[in-house]
């Protein structure tokens, strides 16, 4: 605990002395009040917002592009979320099989425990796994430095033992970060990684909209982010990414682009 508050950024460490500095303008000034509470909210707005933007480097680096190295070449980066789905799954891994593509998936590890086999599945077709946490608690960003430290090492264990290689990266549910996620990285060098480009397949029921998300930030060196598990429905029944991934398949294919797993 200590190790991990000795290594905040820089925003939090002021953050603190804001706030003791704002405890100090009360004691000695309470008509102050007004003025005081109104920093403290923007300062609270301010770390809000560098939790929330999946690309910000406020609270340690954060990979959303390949490195030039990577990204040579015309390559980009193809990961899944949120599965394993025993329905869509082994759909998307069959689509990615038929064109030869290599994608990286960040399972949920109560879901990668549930359904061990298709963790495996994946992992034997040469495609990469990463840590994305053992519940996705949509309150990840306040968890105690305990239980985010809990929810990674559960699921980078259960990754270890399910696939041929030991996952070096880490994306935070939805993207959104606190303060005390990056030591706890870097002490299981674990890679933070967000996205360059997303098509919000989980909430669009139409195939064409999502598609045209992905493709408008298409470029060498993106990160796209789709889903295997959660993913939207379009009116026959069928998985929105089942509708989206042969197409945007077919866009890398006419630009020249070769998609690659993270490495």
């Amino acid at each position: 605990m200590t190790e991990t508050v000795s290594r905040l950024s820089g925003l939090i460490k002021g953050s603190i002395a804001w706030h003791l500095a704002g405890a100090a303008a009360l004691a000695a000034a309470p008509s102050l009040w007004p003025m005081v509470v109104s920093a403290l909210i923007a300062d609270h707005v301010l770390i809000a917002l560098a939790g929330i933007v999946p690309r910000a480097q406020v609270f340690g680096p954060c990979l959303s592009r390949l490195t030039q190295a990577e990204g040579g070449n015309g390559r980009v980066a193809l990961t899944f979320d949120d599965g394993p789905d025993p329905e869509v799954t082994p759909a998307v891994l069959e689509i990615l099989k038929d064109r030869g593509v290599s994608a990286t998936f960040f399972p949920i590890g109560r879901r990668a425990a549930a359904h061990p086999s298709l963790v495996e599945k994946i992992s034997a077709a040469g495609h990469r796994l990463g840590n994305h946490s053992w519940s996705h608690s949509p309150t990840f960003f306040f968890h105690s430095i305990r239980r985010m430290t809990m929810e990674i090492d559960r699921s980078q264990e259960l990754l270890e033992g399910l696939g041929s290689q030991r996952p070096t990266h880490f994306r935070a549910p939805a993207g959104v970060r606190g303060p005390f996620l990056q030591p706890i990285l870097e002490r299981r060098a674990l890679s933070l990684t967000a996205w360059s480009a997303r098509g919000y397949d989980t909430t669009d029921t139409n195939p064409s909209r999502v598609l045209k998300r992905l493709s408008s930030r298409l470029k060498p060196g993106a990160i796209l982010l789709l889903h295997d598990g959660s993913s939207a429905r379009t009116p026959d029944g069928r998985a929105v990414v089942l509708h989206v991934l042969p197409r945007l398949l077919d866009e890398f294919e006419a630009r020249g682009l070769t998609p690659v797993a993270l490495t």
